[in-house]
This record gives structure tokens, C-alpha cells and sequence, in this order.
């Protein structure tokens, strides 16, 4: 860095406006805000020019694409290619002497985004604009400068989604696994048809009611206030697992508790939602006091003849969700399966055995799933840091002990 003189955003490139027929570009890439992941320097996705209507903006290789709707969402890439995308997305060229990996930075920069916010506008899709962003002012820096910061924060952001496409990778596994063991079992039996596709001769369906201790719906208060004891929401669900993240807290008395209180092995069926997460469901693996909304219907079935974990991982099949789903109600902007309705969805029953190989199976998936996403967190952490701490000048690329970051191939 320099001095500590700054420069505008409007220093280190220029608005382009140029729009285009897709019509005539008709085998053109086109990006929308739907390809752009929160976050990420390069895009998650691309479409066709033909599919599209309407005024494009035509961008060039090394553009940076910057979404000024919902600017809080922090989406911005760097183009690999030519070609056209959305007018959501604002156009910027580097100007001569200035990287363009370190421009995509620049408006990933928690500074920026928080500056970008600041300027919106309209109230049911709110904007910033080119207007308002390009006064954005950061410390100088020379393009020797510019390159450095951008090397190490390319580095980091690839070792990110290296990590991603390792959990991408895990859940296709999983999903393949699921597949094969629930259609297939695991002692290679001849198999029969069920109202869900084959199964093993020896598996049997039954409604999952006749296998519960307990189906209950949560507890119900309005406006969540900060008390004593934290309670699940809708929120909770990742990837079958009850994680406990954004939590809110209610007080109640002991025999609410009690009653309401998540206990190991307990699963959470998601039974109201969108038409997309009606229907999920998580399994509790920690033993604290923690109660459950109402949103969510809490499943205990007696593990000697059903295992908990089966049942969790059955009921998150592709398969299986999409039986589920056939007994939701629509209601306006959601969906609800009932209690009563869940009780009499069939589940297959193998042999307790089977049941604890199989789950020994998806367990062992997800934990190297786990693996990645941990690994993840703790690198967007220590890439948000970077960007604070290099656009700032809190730190220079050359004070910095780098020989523990390996590097990642990458095409880009």
C-alpha cells in the first residue's frame, strides 16, 4: 500500500454499457444473478444468449459482472470469457495499470458491500447503483501491490472451492449410496416391488406410527425473546443433522421443558415450509436442554426394532421425499404434512442388523462431508479477514508467512 493516500472506486475502472439483442448473439454465454454464488470471484453457472429476452450487457474477458440487486448479498465475478448477461449486473473494466483479479476484491471487500448498501434504493428490489459505488474510496495501491494481494486471495478463495467441490462431491456419493442400499440392501437378495420402487424380499413396509413412542408437534410461542432455554427452528436442518446455529431463546417453566425437551435420537420432521423443504428432516445427536417449534414434529420410535438413523436417513432419499411430498397440503406461499398424515407413511423395515450396517455406511459419507464443510468454514473465516486486513493495509502480502497454504491447480 501506499502513503495512506486513497483512491475511488471510479480510479480503478469504468462503467461499460453496452447493450445487445440477445438475439443476435444467439449461441452467446449468458450469466444471471442465479449463476453468480454469494461471495465467489468466478461464477457458479451459465446460460444460452437464445434462452433470454430482452436488453443485455455484453461483457469481455477479465469484467468484472457486480450485482447491484440486493448488493447484501455480495455477488460479484470475474469473467472468464465473452459474452452477455443480466442488466442487474453492472459491467466493470480495469482500467490500464490495474489488475483485474484485484478489482473483483476490491467489491468483495466487507467495507465495500457495507458502502454498497448504503446507497439502495427501492424498497421490493432494492439497488445500489454505479452512481453511488464508484465514490467508494480504499487505500492506493500500486498494480505490483494489486497483483500480490490478489495471488494470495485467489489462493485462499481456490483452496474454498476446492473444499466445495468436495462436499459437492461427498453428497453425490451419498446420494448414489442411498440409491443402492435402499433399493438394494446389503445381502444381495432377490427383490420385490413396493409402492416406492424395489426393495429386498425380506424388507417389510409399515407405517412409521406403528414404530413410534412419540409424534408431537412443538411448542408454540410468538416472538422467540431472549430466556433461558434456546429452541429449534426450521433452521436447524442440515443435511439430516440438528445443528444449532442462529438459535433464539424462550422462557418457559419445568414442565414445559419437559415435555418439549429434544432428547438424543429424536428427529425433527420439517412439516410446514415451502413445497421444496416441506418434508426434511434431522436427527438429534447432543443431549442439552432444548426445546422445538412448532414448525417441526418430533419423531421417537423404539430403536430395537427401528433405528433412529435409518429412519432419519430414509426419510431424506430423494426417493422418499418425493412420497412425502405427495401428502402435503398447499397453503398460500407454503406447505403442511400433519402429524396424522406422517403416522401412516411407509417405511422399509430390514432387520436391525442390516439397519445399523446401512447407517454405519451413510455415517462414514457423512463424516468426511463434515470434514470438508468444517475445513470451509474455517477458510471463508480466514478469507474474510484477508480481505479486511490487505484492502485496508492492516497487512502487507509480504509480511505474511504463506508456506503453509499449498497451492491449488486450477484452470482459471
Amino acid at each position: 500500500m501506499t502513503d495512506g493516500s486513497t483512491i475511488r472506486l471510479a480510479d480503478l475502472c469504468d462503467l461499460v454499457a453496452e447493450q445487445v439483442d440477445p438475439r443476435g448473439r444467439p449461441d452467446d454465454v449468458y450469466v444471471g444473478l442465479e449463476h453468480v454464488a454469494s461471495g465467489r470471484f468466478l461464477r457458479a453457472g451459465q446460460g444460452k444468449a437464445a434462452d433470454v429476452r430482452s436488453a443485455k450487457s455484453a461483457f469481455q474477458p477479465g469484467d468484472v459482472l457486480y450485482g447491484k440487486l440486493r448488493p447484501y448479498l455480495d455477488k460479484a465475478v470475474l469473467a472468464e470469457d465473452a459474452g452477455i448477461c443480466t442488466t442487474e449486473l453492472l459491467v466493470l473494466r480495469a482500467k490500464e495499470g490495474v489488475a483485474p483479479r484485484f478489482l473483483v476484491g476490491v467489491v468483495h471487500f466487507p467495507e465495500f458491500v457495507e458502502y454498497a448498501v448504503s446507497g439502495i434504493t427501492g424498497a421490493h428490489h432494492p439497488r445500489t447503483s454505479w452512481a453511488h459505488i464508484r465514490e467508494f474510496r480504499l487505500p492506493a495501491s500500486v498494480r505490483d501491490e494489486q497483483e500480490k494481494i490478489a495471488e494470495l486471495l485467489w489462493l485462499v478463495h481456490g483452496t474454498i472451492t476446492a473444499c466445495e467441490a468436495s462436499i459437492e462431491a461427498g453428497r453425490a456419493l451419498k446420494r448414489a449410496a442411498m440409491r443402492k442400499l435402499f433399493t438394494g440392501g446389503l445381502r444381495g437378495e432377490a427383490r420385490k416391488k413396493t409402492e416406492i420402487g424395489p426393495m429386498p424380499q425380506s424388507w417389510i413396509m409399515r407405517p412409521i406410527g406403528e414404530y413410534a413412542q412419540q409424534m408431537q408437534y412443538g411448542l408454540s410461542i410468538r416472538g422467540a425473546s431472549q430466556g433461558r432455554y434456546p429452541i429449534l427452528r426450521m433452521n436447524c436442518q442440515q443435511d439430516g443433522k440438528v445443528l444449532l446455529r442462529d438459535l433464539q431463546y424462550v422462557d418457559i417453566d419445568d414442565k414445559t421443558i419437559n415435555a418439549y425437551r429434544v432428547r438424543p435420537n429424536d428427529i425433527l420432521f420439517n412439516r410446514t415450509n415451502s413445497f421444496e423443504l416441506v418434508g426434511r428432516t434431522a436427527i438429534v445427536e447432543f443431549d442439552m436442554d432444548i426445546v422445538f417449534a412448532s414448525y417441526l414434529v418430533r419423531i421417537s420410535v423404539h430403536g430395537g426394532q427401528l433405528n433412529a438413523h435409518f429412519l432419519n436417513h430414509f426419510l431424506n432419499w430423494e426417493t422418499a421425499q418425493h412420497e412425502l411430498k405427495k401428502l402435503a397440503s398447499r397453503g398460500v406461499g407454503q406447505a403442511n404434512i400433519s402429524a396424522g398424515k406422517l403416522k401412516g407413511f411407509s417405511v422399509p423395515i430390514p432387520k436391525i442388523n442390516e439397519q445399523r450396517e446401512i447407517v454405519a455406511i451413510l455415517e462414514a459419507i457423512d463424516r468426511k462431508i463434515g470434514l470438508h464443510r468444517r475445513k470451509r468454514a474455517v477458510l471463508d473465516d480466514l478469507f474474510k479477514t484477508l480481505l479486511h486486513k490487505l484492502m485496508t493495509g492492516a497487512i502487507r502480502v509480504a509480511d505474511l508467512d504463506l508456506s503453509a497454504i499449498e497451492p491449488v491447480q486450477s484452470n482459471t
